[in-house]
C-alpha cells in the first residue's frame, strides 16, 4: 500500500515539490554563505519525493548553529512554505481519495518549517 500511495503522490504533486525543493537547494549552494540551506532544501526534496514509510527526527546532537539557522530559515522561507502545505492540503483532504495525499502534504510542515537539525528516517 505505501509504494502504491508513494507512486500517486508522485505523479501528482511529489515530482513537483521535489523540483522546487531542488532548485530552491541549487540556487542556495549557488550562494556559498546558504550552503547549509541548500543541503537541506535536497534533503526535503528526497523526502517530497518519497514520503509514505518514512518520517521526520529531530537530532539531538544540533547545536546552536542549528537553532540560529532555524530561525532565518524559518523567518525567510518557512513560514510560506507552511502555508503552502497547509493551502495545497485542503483541497486534497475534501476528496476522499486526496485524504493520505493531504496528510503526506501536513508531514512537510514540520521539516519545511525548521529543516536544520532534522533527520528523515524510515517508520520501520
Amino acid at each position: 500500500m505505501r509504494t502504491l500511495l508513494n507512486v500517486i503522490w508522485l505523479v501528482f504533486a511529489g515530482l513537483w515539490l521535489a523540483i522546487g525543493y531542488a532548485l530552491a537547494g541549487i540556487i542556495c549552494c549557488i550562494l556559498i554563505i546558504t550552503i547549509p540551506f541548500g543541503i537541506a532544501s535536497f534533503r526535503i526534496a528526497a523526502y517530497a519525493l518519497w514520503p509514505f514509510g518514512r518520517t521526520v527526527v529531530r537530532d539531538p546532537q544540533a547545536g546552536a548553529l542549528s537553532l540560529v539557522g532555524n530561525v532565518i530559515w524559518c523567518v525567510v522561507a518557512g513560514i510560506w512554505l507552511a502555508a503552502g502545505h497547509v493551502i495545497t492540503s485542503i483541497p486534497l483532504f475534501v476528496s476522499i481519495i486526496g485524504i493520505p495525499m493531504g496528510v503526506a502534504n501536513i508531514k512537510l510542515i514540520p521539516v519545511s518549517l525548521l529543516p536544520l537539525g532534522a533527520r528523515i528516517v524510515d517508520n520501520e
